[in-house]
């Protein structure tokens, strides 16, 4: 995981943006399979002053969304976050 500065967007709301790793095994067609990802993330408003640190194990749960109106590239937008 990687997390950047907090900024501000330009209503005021503070940002955090960050990037995910996921590391799981699940089972498909009978047989097990390792499942590993980076995704980018961002929370927006309170969310944003929570304190996560690097190597941290976090549960998240949000919304997909293109990064921007012209990008193919997924952001998850977290709404809600515990620290485990």
């Amino acid at each position: 995981m990687a997390i950047e500065p907090l900024r501000y967007t330009p209503a005021g709301l503070p940002l955090l943006s960050f990037v995910l790793q996921h590391a799981s095994e699940v089972t498909e067609a009978g047989l097990k399979r390792k499942v590993e990802c980076e995704i980018n993330a961002v929370m927006i408003g309170d969310l944003a002053n929570t304190a996560i640190q690097l190597g941290r194990q976090i549960k998240v749960a949000g919304f997909l969304a293109k990064r921007s109106a012209k990008s193919t590239q997924l952001v998850i937008h977290i709404q809600n976050i515990a620290l485990i």
